[in-house]
């Protein structure tokens, strides 16, 4: 492995149900995080028939940020704060559960008539300590709000942090960055270098970093310090991300904190239906069982 290369995930298939998958890479067991990432999974393509798309019942968070980035399709997101928007390829839902908060996740109606294909990017960042009994929110930036270039073979659209010289308007509660980046056969980037913990994510096509190679479903993890140039092999679309550490999590079923016992708490909360509905919705995911 290369002196920049400290490890290398790869995207583990997980069925949802009804024959939808997601390719799976944080957490896995031996690495949680890549700085405040602990949850990272590429869902589809799933191509739905007439009548059919995704119905994710209402469940709770707490702890974290969920971070709903789309390629293709939409999806209706609603929370416990009353939220309620469509989100389509290129926005961003943000929403941050704190001490706590409920969403459901379904195909609009629309698309359901006709089928449709869903395509993107679901991802979690830990809050920090002082953030993570913070009051939740929501908060959907359109894609005209998130800055992007154009230039030398290389699309890039800054969704969160500061990156490649483009500052996103996204409040992130500890330093992070998170990038989609299109590259062409033969073009080259360099990931930013002014963060402790840094990845790439291979969407789809493939690339060369210090002479090896990697192909859709991989994300090499990098390290501090490392300039780290990638060049497409192939037409190649990627997502960078990464951040400052923020030290011992733990993670349980959709609950992330700091304490153990923050997690036991939102478990018997979510047993006894303590959390806030989400209006208009009786429908719930159940507490799963402890394996």
């Amino acid at each position: 492995m290369s002196d920049s290369i400290i490890d290398v995930l790869e995207g583990r298939v997980r069925d949802l149900g009804d024959g939808d998958t997601v390719r799976r890479v944080l957490p896995i067991g031996h690495r949680l995080m890549v700085g405040p990432f602990i949850f990272f999974d590429h869902m589809g393509p799933w191509n739905f028939a007439p009548g059919r798309g995704t119905d994710v019942r209402p469940h709770p968070h707490i702890g974290l940020a969920t971070v709903t980035y789309l390629f293709e399709g939409a999806i209706d997101h609603r929370d416990s704060l009353g939220s309620v928007q469509t989100i389509v390829p290129g926005d961003l839902n943000w929403m941050t559960a704190g001490r706590g908060i409920v969403h459901s996740e379904r195909s609009p109606a629309a698309a359901r008539e006709h089928g449709a294909r869903l395509h993107g990017i679901q991802s979690w960042v830990a809050l920090p300590d002082d953030a993570e009994e913070c009051d939740p929110a929501f908060v959907h930036y359109p894609a005209s709000a998130l800055p992007g270039r154009d230039a030398d073979g290389v699309r890039l659209r800054v969704i969160a942090g500061a990156a490649c010289g483009l500052q996103s308007p996204v409040h992130c509660a500890s330093p992070t960055f998170y990038v989609e980046a299109h590259l062409r056969s033969g073009a080259t980037l360099s990931l930013p270098d002014d963060y402790r913990e840094r990845a790439l994510y291979v969407v789809s096509g493939g690339i060369e970093i210090a002479g090896r190679r990697f192909a859709e479903s991989a994300m090499p993890v990098f390290a501090e310090g490392a300039a780290v140039s990638v060049r497409a092999v192939a037409d190649t679309h990627l997502m960078l991300l990464g951040g400052e550490p923020l030290g011992a999590r733990h993670i349980w079923w959709n609950f992330v904190s700091g304490r153990p016992e923050r997690i036991e708490q939102a478990r018997a909360d979510w047993a006894a239906q303590r959390f806030a509905q989400v209006p208009g919705e009786t429908e719930f995911i159940p507490l799963p069982e402890r394996r």
